[in-house]
């Protein structure tokens, strides 16, 4: 179901998209070769808790941890472990944090160490491919002109879009509707209205766009086990204008930190 929000529900949205963006700016401290993907679970969480907010993702419908960790080939949903992280590797992280009863969620994909051009050619364009999609998301479209947007940019570059997994819709609950897939047409599906709030959130392959779901019924990686690169925005349709409320500017300000 559609929950259109209020304006003061979309206020009331704000600290947790603030929130989950700062969990990605603390976690983005910490990614270097070496580092287990466990460690920076337990960093997420902590950070979350000591701010005052709930881990979304840990323990939903039998999730294992804060983050859903996505290395090289895993798409979505993979565990944290103690897989140490390796020069060149690239690493999705994507998590919901609840503050005050309300959802933020957002994803970002980082280069661990120095990676190939082949690998952060494939990171910009997902990246730049969310900002189509939300440059498409106006009141009066269809969430079909988000979908297309996002498929024709990356397409048009060599790369593949996963079908099965999309973004949606954003409140009170994780999930809402409406769905947003990656790939569509203009002029389809719902009907983009003031008080929506939605998560887009490319999924894009360098291989083929087949995946798999592994045995424990949640890490989905690449059939051919290519690299996929996944990124994500939480935004509100608020008096006619799309309005992102998660941001990446914490992530860019810890990595310049890093390297300054």
């Amino acid at each position: 179901m559609i929950y259109l929000k209020t304006p003061e529900e979309i206020e009331q949205m704000r600290p947790a998209a603030d929130l989950v963006s700062r969990v990605l700016g603390e976690v983005a401290l910490w990614i270097k070769p070496g580092v287990t993907t466990r460690k920076l679970d337990t960093i997420a969480r902590e950070f979350i808790h000591d701010n005052g907010g709930k881990p979304a993702c840990l323990g939903y419908e039998g999730f294992p941890g804060t983050l859903c960790i996505e290395v090289n080939e895993t798409v979505v949903h993979g565990f944290p472990s103690n897989y140490a992280l390796r020069d060149g590797d690239i690493i999705g992280i994507d998590t919901v944090v609840e503050k005050d009863g309300f959802m933020g969620d957002s994803c970002y994909t980082f280069a661990v160490g120095e990676i190939t051009p082949a690998l952060t050619d494939l990171c910009r364009t997902t990246r730049e491919s969310l900002y189509e999609g939300i440059a498409a998301c106006r009141v009066g479209k269809r969430i079909g002109d988000i979908a297309s947007a996002v498929q024709t940019y990356c397409e048009k570059r060599g790369y593949s879009v996963v079908r099965e997994m999309c973004g949606h819709g954003i409140g009170r609950h994780m999930h809402e509707g409406p769905e947003v897939p990656n790939y569509g047409r203009r002029g389809t599906g719902a009907e983009i209205r003031n008080g929506m709030c939605l998560c887009i959130e490319p999924m894009i392959n360098m291989g083929s766009k087949n995946i798999v779901i592994e045995p424990d019924g949640w890490t989905c990686r690449t059939r051919d086990r290519k690299p996929s690169a996944h990124y994500e925005h939480t935004m509100a349709i608020i008096d006619g204008r799309t309005e992102v409320l998660t941001t990446f500017d914490y992530i860019h300000q810890a990595i310049t930190d890093r390297f300054n």
